[in-house]
Formats: C-alpha cells, sequence, structure tokens
C-alpha cells in the first residue's frame, strides 16, 4: 500500500485505494470497464464479518452516569498463529468476570476457525478497529471512563504491528503503525487510555501514544524480541506472565507490569534467551482515574485459563520456519 494512504488519519483503507483506482486507471488504459473492475476487486468486503462486527457494536452497552466504566478490545493480529486468539478470548472472559466489563468487550481476532460461516467474531482489522473504537468513544463518557486496547501479534523491527487475515503463506497481510494507531484513539475522542502491546520491539509504540492520559505495557524494549509465539505453547511468555498470572494476583495495571517482568526475567534467564526488557509508561493524569476505578470492583477470582498446553512434536532445523518479523536467535519471537 503506498505510504501517503498510511498517513491518512481515516478508517477504510482499501476502499480508498479502489477509488484511486477508479480516478486513475481509466487515464492510462482504454478499458474503463476493467478498470472499474480491478478498482472493485480491490475491495474486498466480506458480509460475515460486517455482520459480526455490527452485532459486537451493537451489544455494547453505555456508559453509566457517575462510574467509572472499563471499555476493552483485544486485537488478535496473526492467524496463523494458536497463541493470539487464546490470548484475546481469555481477554474478554477475565475482564467480564473480573474487571467488571462485560457488556463494554469487543474481541477482533484473526484466526482460522474465525473465518466464513464459522466465524464467531469480527476480525481484526483496521477498519474494524477504527470503526470499534469510534463506536466506543460514542458510549463512554470521556472523563470519567477509560479504554483497555489490549493487541497481541508479531512486531517488527521498523516498530509495526503484523497483521494477517488467514493461516496460509499467500493470506492477506496489513501492518499498523504507531502513529496510525495514535490518529485512531485520538479521531475516536477516547482520553483515558490502557495500552497494552504483546509483540516484539513493542517499546517503539511508546513514543508516539504517550500523553498524560495514557497508561502502556509492552512485552519488550524498542530494539528487543519476545517470545512465546508459534503453535508449541497455549501462551505467549508476556500473555502467560500478564494477562494470565499477574491479573490473577492483582487489579492494579502498574503492580501487574511489575509481576510479569520478574515472571518474563526469571522464565529467560532460566532458558538461555536473551532479555526482553517489557517497558512500562504511566501519564501523570492517568493513576488517579485508575485508582478510581479499582475502587469499585468487587472481589472476584479470575476464570481459569482454557487453553492446555499443545503436544509438540520434535522439529528437525530443515523443518523450522520463520517467522514474520523474523526475530533474532532463540525461541520464536513475537
Amino acid at each position: 500500500m503506498p505510504s501517503f494512504l498510511r498517513s491518512l488519519r481515516v478508517p477504510h483503507r482499501r476502499l480508498i485505494l479502489a477509488l484511486l483506482l477508479a480516478l486513475l486507471l481509466p487515464a492510462c488504459h482504454p478499458d474503463a470497464g476493467a478498470a472499474q473492475a480491478q478498482a472493485d476487486a480491490a475491495v474486498p468486503v466480506d458480509p460475515i464479518d460486517q455482520a459480526q462486527l455490527r452485532k459486537a457494536l451493537a451489544a455494547l452497552q453505555p456508559q453509566r452516569p457517575g462510574t467509572t466504566d472499563l471499555y476493552v478490545v483485544g486485537f488478535a493480529g496473526d492467524a496463523s498463529e494458536d497463541v493470539f486468539r487464546n490470548e484475546t478470548q481469555y481477554l474478554r472472559q477475565l475482564f467480564a468476570q473480573r474487571f467488571d466489563a462485560a457488556g463494554r468487550i469487543v474481541t477482533l481476532i484473526n484466526h482460522a476457525d474465525n473465518l466464513g460461516t464459522h466465524a464467531y467474531a469480527p476480525q481484526a482489522s483496521y477498519d474494524n478497529l477504527a470503526d470499534t473504537l469510534q463506536r466506543i468513544g460514542k458510549l463512554m463518557d470521556k472523563r470519567e471512563d477509560a479504554l483497555l486496547l489490549f493487541l497481541t501479534s508479531h512486531g517488527t523491527e521498523q516498530h509495526e504491528l503484523y497483521v494477517q487475515f488467514g493461516p496460509g503463506e499467500d493470506a492477506d497481510y496489513d501492518t499498523i503503525t504507531p502513529k496510525e494507531l495514535r490518529g485512531l484513539l485520538d479521531d475516536a475522542g477516547i482520553r483515558n487510555r490502557v495500552i497494552v502491546l504483546s509483540a516484539c520491539y513493542s517499546g517503539g509504540f511508546v513514543p508516539a501514544l504517550k500523553s498524560p492520559d495514557t497508561l502502556i505495557i509492552t512485552a519488550a524494549r524498542r530494539d528487543r524480541p519476545s517470545f512465546g509465539c508459534g503453535n508449541t505453547a497455549s501462551a505467549t511468555y508476556f500473555g502467560r506472565a500478564w494477562l494470565i498470572d499477574a491479573l490473577a494476583r492483582t487489579t492494579d495495571f502498574v503492580e501487574s507490569y511489575r509481576l510479569a517482568t520478574a515472571e518474563i526475567t526469571a522464565r529467560e534467564q532460566a532458558e538461555g534467551e536473551a532479555p526482553s526488557y517489557p517497558q512500562l509508561y504511566v501519564g501523570a493524569r492517568i493513576a488517579p482515574l485508575l485508582q478510581r476505578w479499582r475502587a469499585q470492583l468487587r472481589p472476584v477470582a479470575a476464570p481459569a485459563y482454557p487453553y492446555p498446553e499443545p503436544e509438540v512434536e520434535m522439529e528437525t532445523e530443515s523443518e523450522t520456519t520463520a517467522t514474520p518479523d523474523t526475530a533474532a536467535g532463540g525461541k520464536a519471537g513475537q
């Protein structure tokens, strides 16, 4: 996709590309009908996915006056691996049961089991994320409510979140940059934000996303991979440490970062991995709001993680495949 399209802070980038093709191709091709056909082909609108999105957004409940509500969005970016789907599905269970967010959660999931007539959630795409944030921005009280946005996928050394829509090597893919993500949040008018990025090199998103009303947790420093993606485990290192273990022990996101970082550091040392150095940023105004939100919560235990560890067959070196971000060395990185 041309770089100038990525700079546009609007949803439906494929539609914009199609419109440009419709305008430009007739000028250099004698068959205007063929040009229009190419433009139409560039807009892969999936009616099943659109129906899932409408259903998910219609189910969102409005804010409760006088209550600090937490809206939650989970984004499982890569359809080729189970861990991202697993963590995003569990995010819904966890925040509905333990964090009083039932009715205010949307999960966007790319996975082989979420395609076609068997789809159970909207796909994790730029457009669907934009529409979801826009809807939440209209429902929430922007002064007293907050958004938790959890994105889990591969990350690149160029600080892009990798998005793959199908399980095969020929599947369509996209990337989301820090600037684009910041634009989506700003355009939706969402002020109070908790952003959690579980991906390699995800610390590179912090400069673009930070604000006085934002808390950011990332699985790795801007120059480091994180570990545990692939289909050899039921969760990534960070997903296990933060989402499953730390949030079962605390409702404080800052404390959850500390607990998760300690667990990840110990695991990396035990397994001989280079440190990923998870990152934390806390804006000056977000901490008091989150304290008010926590004070409302009732003590509820976290649900059990429903995904067992997969049975893994030993691979030969020639059978091992690289991940999209080609993380350096060690186990497959995010």
